[in-house]
């Protein structure tokens, strides 16, 4: 009888040391899924504003440091037509990080035109989009490097999803010598 008590205890403890052991397949500290979606308060003077992003990060809290979020669709930059924004959001960057406590979201502008006399054709963003035809103007972005100090976890499971505003009328300014600048205003909206 004490043989098969220990029989079954020594069962008990394979199966529990089994159970409790790590798996390929189980749940991991890999996190979830974070999107980070645009829209806009756009830039009142043109019919489509043309901006193109060359990164989307987050920064992890403590000693880690960015990680970079793919571009919807793959490329290695992302176009958005402010102007389609102002009544809609569209994704700009979306992937999977590490559960964790993040302390900032950093979108990097590269470049930036206006068109004045038609709209932009096509989706509000893309890796790429069609230059409308007619006038158009260059504009000059100060610093495209912008971070947005707003605080969120990532956890194990679902998603988070953050909002932010790119705020086209206060970003652009025309200078005394006719030339287009950017500085870029964006703010979170939400984080959900």
């Amino acid at each position: 009888m004490r043989q098969m008590y220990r029989a079954l205890l020594v069962a008990i403890v394979a199966v529990t040391w089994l159970g409790c052991s790590g798996s390929s397949s189980g749940p991991s500290s890999a996190g979830s899924t974070l999107n980070v979606m645009i829209k806009d308060a756009p830039f009142a003077d043109a019919k489509a504003v043309l901006v193109t992003f060359s990164e989307v990060s987050a920064h992890v809290s403590g000693a880690g440091g960015f990680t970079v979020l793919p571009f919807s669709g793959g490329g290695t930059t992302r176009t958005c037509d402010l102007k389609k924004l102002a009544t809609s959001q569209d994704v700009l960057g979306t992937g999977t990080l590490a559960a964790g406590h993040y302390t900032q979201i950093r979108l990097v502008v590269t470049s930036a035109v206006l068109y004045f006399d038609n709209a932009s054709a096509g989706p509000a963003c893309a890796a790429a989009i069609v230059a409308p035809a007619g006038l158009s103007a260059q504009i000059g972005v100060s610093s495209g490097d912008i971070k947005l100090n707003r605080e969120f976890d990532v956890t194990a499971s679902g998603a988070t999803t953050i909002l932010v505003d790119f705020d086209g009328n206060q970003s652009i300014h025309i200078e005394g010598n006719g030339t287009y600048m950017m500085s870029p205003v964006i703010a979170v909206v939400s984080v959900q």
